[in-house]
């Protein structure tokens, strides 16, 4: 061996093998379908149809790794925590939780279906019924939705876990424990520490428009109905006003406020237009709708709502409900295009006190959140409060403007959930038929429970910080919900269908 081939950094640097025979165990087609490991943009339809090709990729074959990783430190921390892993049937009921069942047929039941579970909801209640007192399960749930970024369509995972004898604060506790110690575990971005901010459904559309709040960004909504009751501005006549202040704004150009313009007046938000003006350092109120602040507005906006020299104000004059959803988009927006959002950060918070019903599309009240949730106040609050100032004790969990867990106190007894259901249209008949198994348990004695789910996916998706839910699971589906890999969904035989007692009706 030549000392120029020596290598003695490594344990092996001084051996060389000789190949004298070369045997093929695998062979692979000349050309392959796309080049592996490159920063080409590759079309993922193509990569889907070849994902066990795709799935070489180092990144991608590194997040399946990491995925592995996250939830075998999520089963060691809730067995340190005392919970107990049992696994709950994947063939269950149909019943009204929200999103749209994937039904199954019974081959032994002619004309009758399963469905695949929405959330081991009703099980991991039943399971407190029972008197295990601390449950979990890396749990798939099945819900027929759309797809988005954020979310997988048909299947996804989550942290399922349920307590009994527990409160609202216990079930935080254990969050505060889990989720937060995960991140830390696999990334070097900052953390929140300690108690995790609790903030009010209320408060959080007031001031940020959305449910989901990124603490990240810094830009606040504010209120200013008050100030422009007497403004001559048609636009803002008899309309409920959100303004934007973004510190430093005024330096923008004319272009940067006509291109946000253009974007609240988009298909996805929905804006009759979006007014603004700056504030500049010499005082001056300039461009936009300068012309209708006179100096009774300015000492208001100076006065109550603390704008400064060099802000830009933006401002969303429309029905309080859309004025405050127009006036969140935009506020994300302007994050993203003037670079606001804090970088490395993991920023949580919980949004609890969610009103616990709303009103539907059709006008009538149903459940805004979760029909197993127990409203605050209990039944007199039920008998007594109009339902759509009724409040549950529901919350979820959220990250980086992302919906990270929803739990709520179950409602356990059966006097306040036939009470519950019956001001969303059920009647106690349709209770006992939808929740038969819940109803007949609760009249056994059922011990106070609470519990939340946090979401694995979108979990991996950010430590992995990706902007993709399909770049963080080994089989995705695409955005039309297909497998493009294994076909699915398809077409089945003639024979197949009547085994399950099933005929086509073709259009």
């Amino acid at each position: 061996m030549e000392r120029s081939s020596k290598n003695l950094k490594i344990a092996t640097g001084e051996i060389e093998v000789i190949a004298t025979k070369i045997e093929v165990l695998g062979k692979c087609k000349n050309i392959l379908p796309f080049e592996i490991n490159t920063d080409q943009e590759i079309r993922e339809d193509l990569r889907l149809e070849y994902r066990f090709l795709d799935l070489r990729n180092e990144k991608l074959h590194n997040n399946i790794l990491l995925r592995s990783k996250i939830l075998k430190t999520l089963r060691d921390k809730m067995d340190e925590l005392g919970f107990t892993e049992i696994q709950t049937p994947i063939l269950a009921n149909s019943s009204p939780e929200g999103a749209r069942d994937y039904l199954v047929p019974s081959r032994l039941n002619p004309g009758e279906f399963y469905a695949l579970p929405q959330a081991p909801q009703q099980f991991k209640q039943l399971l407190m019924v029972s008197g295990f007192n601390k449950y979990y399960q890396i749990a798939p749930c099945f819900r027929d939705e759309d797809p988005r970024a954020d979310r997988a369509p048909g299947e996804f995972y989550q942290l399922d876990f349920e307590m009994s004898f527990a409160t609202q604060e216990d079930v935080f506790k254990v969050i505060e424990q889990v989720v937060p110690y995960t991140f830390k575990k696999f990334t070097d971005w900052k953390v929140d520490e300690g108690e995790i901010v609790r903030i009010p459904y209320k408060e959080a559309m007031e001031k940020y428009g959305i449910d989901k709040p990124d603490l990240r960004n810094p830009l606040i909504i504010q209120d200013v109905t008050q100030a422009f009751e007497k403004s001559e501005f048609n636009a803002f006549k008899d309309k409920t006003i959100k303004m934007i202040k973004v510190p430093n704004g005024a330096e923008q150009g004319r272009k940067f406020f006509d291109k946000m313009g253009e974007f609240a007046v988009s298909e996805e938000v929905g804006a009759k237009g979006l007014a603004w003006t700056k504030y500049e350092q010499t005082g001056e109120i300039t461009g936009g709708i300068a012309k209708f602040i006179t100096n009774d507005i300015k000492e208001k906006l100076e006065k109550e709502y603390k704008i400064q020299k060099g802000d830009s104000l933006f401002f969303i004059a429309d029905e309080f409900e859309k004025a405050q959803k127009i006036a969140g988009l935009v506020r994300i927006e302007l994050g993203k295009r003037l670079d606001l959002i804090e970088k490395n950060v993991y920023k949580f918070c919980f949004i609890v006190d969610f009103p616990m019903y709303e009103l539907s599309d059709e006008g009538k009240i149903d459940f805004s959140h979760n029909p197993f949730s127990m409203p605050q106040g209990g039944l007199e609050a039920l008998e007594t409060k109009n339902p759509l100032e009724i409040l549950a004790y529901q919350y979820d969990l959220v990250c980086n403007g992302y919906e990270m867990a929803s739990g709520a106190v179950r409602n356990h007894n059966p006097e306040i959930m036939v009470k519950a259901f019956e001001i969303a249209g059920y009647t106690e008949e349709d209770v006992k038929e939808k929740f038969g198994a819940l109803y007949n348990a609760f009249q056994y004695g059922t011990p106070p429970h609470a519990g939340a789910a946090p979401g694995v996916d979108r979990m991996v998706m950010l430590i992995a910080n990706s902007q993709n839910i399909r770049e963080i699971i080994a089989f995705p589906k695409n955005k039309k919900a297909r497998d493009l890999l294994m076909k699915a969904p398809s077409k089945v035989s003639d024979q197949q269908l009547d085994d399950v007692h099933i005929k086509l009706i073709q259009d």
